[in-house]
């Protein structure tokens, strides 16, 4: 794997944080080096929300990402304000529920995933972050889908062990969308 950088961004409350958290903890599993580095508002909910994310086969000289070569954003003054950060041949993750803007650049895959809206039809509104992420290891080259029910095991507190499974689903319905 080479190393990929991956920045998450939204408001608070939309479980950013948590998806990055995903991310790197499923590149620990996998042997990687990875970075999370989370940034936040004072707000508790509504302020801005981001997260970096380095998964690399190599050691991780900085947590922070100026060039991201994946962008997944659940707003759009986050798409606004990171779009042009993102490296040519990059991705860019929309939650197109929230976001109706269009990506203009033409050097970037985009994909526009109805993230909210799927949440919701499945019943797990709050979930639109793992629909993304669903998505997210489902179209990237380096990435994938393995394994992701341990590390949503590992995740999940035994208290809160419905989310088990409703986090499963909506990581599948992330996978499954587009194809």
């Amino acid at each position: 794997m080479k190393t990929t950088q991956i920045l998450i961004a939204g408001f608070g409350g939309q479980g950013i944080l948590f998806a990055g958290k995903f991310l790197a903890y499923k590149g620990l599993k996998e042997d990687l080096q990875v970075s999370w580095l989370p940034s936040y508002g004072p707000e508790m909910r509504g302020g801005t929300a981001n997260c970096n994310i380095i998964l690399s086969d190599t050691p991780v000289g900085s947590p922070i990402i100026t060039t991201p070569d994946v962008l997944v954003v659940m707003n759009l003054p986050s798409l606004q304000k990171y779009v042009d950060t993102v490296a040519p041949g990059g991705q860019i993750y929309v939650d197109s529920t929230l976001i109706q803007e269009k990506v203009t650049r033409t050097d970037v895959e985009v994909f526009y995933v109805p993230a909210t809206q799927l949440a919701r039809e499945a019943g797990a509104g709050s979930l639109a972050n793992m629909v993304l992420v669903g998505n997210l290891l489902q179209n990237h080259p380096e990435l994938s889908f393995n394994g992701v029910d341990n590390v949503v095991n590992s995740m999940v507190p035994p208290k809160k062990a419905a989310m088990v499974e409703l986090n499963m689903k909506v990581l599948t319905i992330g996978r499954e969308y587009g194809r």
